[in-house]
């Protein structure tokens, strides 16, 4: 069992309710309050969890800067009021910041045995494998 400090306990829980937020905030035809919430929690959530030296180092390296831009400034657009166009640009952002992590996570989901099986479907196997590309230099 992974032991976790009382602050990461915390950041937890931030995480879980700024996604849970953002779902409900999409689902609610992208309501801008509940979107606004979603990422200020998810984003406090994530420096609890990780601590706030490895955020930043996380979101402000060098090779990251356009992710971090996208995500940061679709936040910013979801804060100023434009909800949809700032979900799209966060969207985008995230799955630039975390392009790293999804070769490892369609790996370990592959090994999952009913989603395994489906993931090796016709048509979704060319999109997972198109996903789970280690494509990091672009």
């Amino acid at each position: 069992m992974i032991s976790l400090t009382d602050s990461q306990k915390i950041g937890m829980g931030l995480t879980g309710f700024g996604v849970f937020f953002l779902f409900f905030g999409m689902i609610l035809f992208f309501d801008k309050a509940l979107l606004a919430i979603g990422n200020i929690l998810f984003v406090a959530g994530l420096s609890f969890v990780i601590g706030l030296e490895r955020t930043f180092r996380f979101f402000f390296q060098r090779h990251k800067m356009k992710a971090t831009g996208f995500f940061l400034g679709g936040v910013f657009v979801v804060l100023i009021g434009w909800p949809i166009i700032g979900v799209v640009l966060e969207v985008y952002g995230f799955f630039l910041l975390f392009r790293g992590f999804f070769p490892v996570a369609v790996g370990f989901i592959r090994r999952i045995p009913i989603l395994g099986s489906l993931l090796n479907l016709p048509g979704i196997s060319g999109l997972v494998d198109k996903v789970g590309e280690s494509n990091t230099m672009v």
